[in-house]
């Protein structure tokens, strides 16, 4: 038999003989081929669409506020009662100073008004309205002068005389004076048409007597602001011939040269005329600010001022006003004036000094 042959025996031969057989690296796998895993059922997952809303997990709220005052939105929408109607308009009451005497300095009208007076001012400084609307109550018939009906308009009266407003009978309130550190975005007017917030909203708590602001400051212009209802006073303070000096502290939107604080000093040409500050001082800690003392009271003369020299104001403050500064008075604060106070206005006004009314 050839070698051929013989090797082709042999192969046969294994071939047979390895069928079945168990290799020793084989005996731990065979017994698991045996067993066979029955195959996996796969699920199929349906969705089913409803009209409630997916809901999430909630989210970690935030902290609430502390307690203290909690801050107002103007014209917030009350969504308790499910309407579109806007809500009051809430603003922050000034607080009383602590400088501020307890009392307020009051001393009676009588003996110091004039023999004779408009009848709308009578019926406006007893606190019961403002002119205007002491106008129409005159106009309607509502009003009675010593028992009789008066609807004429211009009609004077004695502080001795009668006066009864729906059968209301008026009696003239005492004099009172507060002093106001304005702050901002606070109109210097009693009421408003738009509802902002005014100087009245600031010293809602200061007193139950109506008062008025003397003069006007800017809506955006902080500072000193003197409210009371006496007119005579009032009116003197704001009249030039008066010469009541103001004091402003303007800070520019950049600082200002040597010669354009000099231009400040002498006369600037506004479109209303010529005006020439009584002092202008630049400030020691920032060059952008300056202290401007003057005795007009334009309407933005301030303002205006610094324009005209190629800048603009950033921020105003009225820091002095007929001798009252704003010491120990802080920006939506309030106080009254002293008896001392008072009676230097006056007389700066040439006006009689009061006999105040004794608590």
């Amino acid at each position: 038999m050839s070698n051929n042959k013989r090797d082709q025996k042999r192969r046969e031969n294994e071939e047979d003989s390895s069928e079945g057989r168990v290799w020793p690296w084989e005996k731990q796998s065979s017994s698991k081929k045996e067993s066979v895993d029955p195959p996996k059922k796969t699920v199929k997952r349906t969705t089913v669409k409803t009209d409630e809303p997916e809901k999430r997990p909630e989210a970690k709220r935030k902290p609430s506020r502390p307690a203290g005052r909690q801050k107002e939105f103007p014209g917030q929408q009350d969504s308790d009662k499910g309407d579109r109607k806007k809500t009051r308009k809430s603003y922050p009451k000034g607080r009383k100073s602590k400088s501020s005497p307890s009392s307020s300095s009051r001393a009676n009208q009588e003996p110091y008004l004039r023999e004779e007076i408009r009848l709308n001012k009578y019926i406006a400084h007893a606190g019961l309205c403002s002119r205007r609307e002491a106008d129409e109550y005159i106009e309607s018939g509502k009003v009675k002068v010593n028992g009789k009906v008066v609807t004429e308009m211009g009609v004077k009266v004695k502080p001795s005389d009668k006066v009864t407003v729906e059968k209301q009978n008026l009696s003239l309130e005492p004099f009172v004076y507060i002093l106001l550190n304005k702050g901002k975005d606070t109109i210097s007017t009693t009421d408003d048409e738009k509802d902002r917030n005014t100087v009245m909203h600031a010293i809602e708590d200061a007193t139950g007597f109506r008062v008025y602001p003397v003069g006007r400051l800017d809506r955006n212009t902080m500072g000193l602001l003197l409210l009371s209802n006496d007119g005579d006073l009032a009116h003197r303070l704001m009249h030039p011939s008066y010469k009541v000096k103001k004091t402003y502290e303007v800070t520019a939107n950049r600082p200002l040269t040597d010669e354009e604080v000099a231009n400040l000093s002498g006369t600037l040409e506004l479109e209303d005329g010529p005006v020439k500050a009584h002092s202008v001082k630049r400030s020691a800690l920032d060059p952008a600010t300056v202290i401007i003392a003057v005795f007009e009271g334009r309407n933005h003369l301030i303002r205006r001022m610094i324009t005209q020299i190629g800048a603009d104001v950033s921020r105003l403050k009225r820091i002095r006003y007929a001798g009252l500064t704003d010491n120990d008075l802080r920006v939506g604060r309030w106080r009254y004036l002293r008896q001392k106070e008072i009676n230097d206005l006056r007389k700066l006004v040439k006006l009689d000094t009061l006999a105040f009314n004794k608590d």
